[in-house]
């Protein structure tokens, strides 16, 4: 069975975007697909000024609560936390001495995040798509779903993994098999409500621009009705002259299941406050069993805690046998 691996900084609340943009993949993958999700707390402390130690713990918890809320089903798919493997962080190890200076200092992202900030940078920044690496080739996965602002680390980890078989392996008996990026259709790509040309993230610059999965309806429909649209008032789709009306009308294909061109044809004419309040009142209709779900597993954080502790033994299972599988081919004397 094709086996996939996806994971999720605990970095901020879970928002429609990660909803819309890779949990509803999430859990449809689970029907054909043996699937491995992390929580990957060791790339959300790259950067000092993202990561808040005191909340840290709390928002991994919170992170998987939301998983399992949404339908991952930890009885078919493994669900656990990064750093409680420390495997991963060992086989980042062995990979920085396979993996190229110059091949990290290209990365778009770090380039990205690392700009204006000079020798500040953390060596964790310039290294996460190395840890990324560890995090897929550990558990052999054949896809991984992401976004196409990611595809330059599925190519590394391809890289990386193509190396070391090669220094350290019979080309008829590979240590690492080489992953896929696969782009699944997203329900929706979910831009900003402030500022709609951009995603919606959890870095936002504002926080009216995100629709957490847990707001209250009544916090949904505030900021779907401050949404940015136009003065022209017609409803169409057209992400680059209507970029505001697009992204409210894919929100609402999504949390309805029905067709862009149709809901645009139905809310017309009608202006835009009627047009925003129906988009509210289906959002707050798609979280609702969700947010009744997360309340009660949040009510037990004890069953959150032994889903995770059981997904880490099953992870194990995969990731030692691994690890020590590289270790031995790098020539590593095996402890006794």
């Amino acid at each position: 069975m094709t086996r996939v691996f996806s994971g999720m900084q605990p970095s901020g609340d879970p928002h429609l975007g990660n909803l819309l943009g890779a949990w509803v993949n999430w859990v449809s993958m689970q029907q054909d697909r043996e699937c491995v999700y992390c929580v990957v707390d060791l790339h959300a402390i790259t950067s000092p000024t993202e990561h808040d130690p005191a909340s840290l713990a709390e928002r991994t918890v919170g992170l998987a609560t939301g998983m399992l809320a949404v339908g991952v089903d930890p009885q078919r798919s493994i669900l656990f936390v990064q750093s409680h493997l420390p495997e991963h962080a060992e086989c980042t190890w062995l990979f920085n001495c396979v993996a190229g200076f110059g091949e990290l200092r290209k990365m778009p992202q770090f380039k990205e995040k690392s700009a204006g900030k000079g020798d500040s940078v953390s060596v964790g920044l310039f290294d996460y798509p190395v840890l990324q690496a560890a995090d897929i080739l550990l558990y052999h996965a054949d896809e991984v779903p992401v976004g196409d602002d990611q595809r330059h680390h599925i190519e590394l980890a391809r890289d990386i993994g193509q190396r070391f078989n090669h220094r350290y392996a019979a080309p008829e008996d590979p240590v690492f098999p080489l992953p896929k990026a696969v782009h699944p259709p997203a329900a929706a790509r979910v831009m900003d409500l402030q500022e709609p040309t951009v995603k919606m993230s959890k870095s936002a610059s504002s926080e009216k621009g995100i629709i957490s999965v847990l707001d209250e309806p009544k916090r949904i429909e505030k900021k779907i009705k401050s949404a940015v649209t136009d003065s022209a008032g017609d409803i169409r789709h057209d992400r680059e002259g209507k970029p505001g009306v697009s992204n409210l009308l894919e929100i609402l294909a999504a949390a309805t299941g029905r067709q862009v061109a149709s809901l645009a044809s139905e809310y017309d004419g009608g202006g835009y406050g009627a047009f925003k309040l129906a988009v509210a009142e289906a959002v707050i209709e798609l979280l609702r069993p969700i947010q009744a779900r997360y309340a009660e597993l949040a009510a037990d954080p004890g069953e959150v805690h032994r889903v995770l502790e059981d997904g880490a033994d099953r992870a194990r299972a995969v990731a030692v046998p691994t690890l020590e599988r590289a270790k031995a081919a790098m020539g590593l004397l095996p402890p006794r």
